[in-house]
């Protein structure tokens, strides 16, 4: 989960990470009282969830609670790389000597953490890592080890910091490692970390990803969440512990398991290419949904509401290999299933097809078959049974 830049800066200073005070504002008049109780020059800043926020005019300087109202109202619903500006911060403005740049990140290729950082922060950080890559530096942190004084003050050394700063470059390192660990993040950082002219050092901006794989340890992130920016049927299937993402096609897919549900989208791509010639063709996969090793009746009901309450998804693609869950006991759960849906006044009415391989595939092939369930065939291979599901969906098109 990306945080917005006040939710970041927050959670930075409940861990001690010199920050400016702010005001979130949804509305003009918001950020003019809020520039009142600041009583001096401010900046109203965008908050959207990408960067490119001061070169798409999304950060101005206000020096009157009059004039941050005037550009507050021209940020307000602006449009930066696709996303819709909702709110904006409103924080007194800094005088800066210079910027910095810091994070810490998982890196996923080394199977460990980095810390970067460099002196050459600000606005064009990317290109100076894209051109000069010398000045960004790298440091590997060891996971069991973590950073201390001594790791912070290797990190501010192999970056050059100037000397009169490395003590609180040092102290800011160590605690935003203090609030990567602890909140379970993937990313914090911050840029720019800037020096003021009597040599304070803050934290101007920041940005955090959260893995949303621990949030059972963080109850307290779902004050995180903007509801108003979820997409409603990803909130839905949370709800309902599914790992669902919404996609822009129209073949529904349930299966068992990340690879093969990711394998079923690009078979299913694959098939609806091939039909984009065909009237209604060029369909596409409209989800990802993967419903674990247990398929029961109830886990398989769910999955099935909330694909049909996609208004486009025209056909639904279960792809199942049983494993630890037989295939016996899936085609229990998917004839059960459409009892449920159809005692929850949610008949399935869009066409299913279904491909079952793997332990007991015979038997869980015989229990649907047996069961006659309305729009519903069986397909014995993968790409069979995606071609035909892609077919449907363009049919119903």
């Amino acid at each position: 989960m990306d945080l917005y830049e006040y939710q970041a800066k927050d959670l930075f200073a409940a861990h001690g990470v010199p920050v400016l005070p702010g005001r979130v504002a949804t509305t003009a008049d918001q950020a003019e009282r809020a520039a009142a109780e600041f009583g001096r020059t401010v900046v109203v800043k965008a908050q959207v969830k990408t960067g490119g926020r001061g070169k798409a005019g999304g950060v101005k300087l206000a020096e009157t609670p009059e004039e941050t109202r005037a550009k507050a109202g021209a940020i307000l619903g602006m449009d930066i790389k696709g996303h819709t500006v909702h709110r904006v911060l409103v924080t007194p403005a800094s005088d800066i000597a210079e910027e910095y740049y810091f994070s810490f990140l998982l890196d996923r290729a080394n199977r460990t953490f980095l810390a970067m950082a460099s002196v050459e922060g600000g606005m064009d950080i990317e290109e100076v890592a894209a051109t000069k890559p010398e000045a960004l530096a790298k440091v590997s942190i060891d996971p069991l080890t973590g950073v201390d004084d001594a790791k912070a003050r290797e990190i501010v050394t192999a970056a050059r910091f100037p000397e009169a700063i490395a003590d609180q470059v040092a102290d800011v390192a160590v605690k935003l490692w203090q609030a990567f660990v602890k909140e379970d993040a993937t990313l914090v950082e911050v840029n720019p970390l800037v020096r003021d002219p009597s040599d304070k050092v803050v934290a101007l901006d920041g940005k955090v990803t959260l893995d949303d794989n621990a949030g059972f340890r963080h109850p307290d992130h779902e004050q995180f969440v903007d509801r108003a920016a979820e997409d409603p049927l990803e909130a839905r299937a949370k709800e309902k512990d599914l790992n669902y993402v919404k996609l822009d096609g129209q073949v529904g897919i349930i299966g068992n398991g990340a690879g093969l549900v990711m394998s079923t989208l690009d078979v299913v791509a694959y098939a609806g290419e091939t039909l984009s010639d065909s009237p209604g063709g060029g369909v596409k996969p409209a989800n990802f949904l993967d419903i674990g090793g247990g398929a029961s009746a109830e886990v398989m009901a769910n999955g099935l509401e909330i694909i049909l309450s996609d208004p486009d998804v025209r056909s639904v693609f279960v792809n199942v290999f049983g494993g630890i869950t037989a295939c016996d006991a899936v085609a229990n759960g998917i004839v059960q299933a459409f009892e449920l849906l159809d005692q929850h006044g949610e008949a399935v009415t869009r066409p299913i097809v279904v491909r079952l391989d793997g332990n007991n595939a015979e038997e869980g092939r015989r229990i649907l078959t047996d069961a006659q369930l309305p729009g519903l065939q069986q397909v014995d291979t993968m790409d069979n049974a995606a071609r035909a599901a892609a077919k449907l969906a363009a049919q119903g098109a």
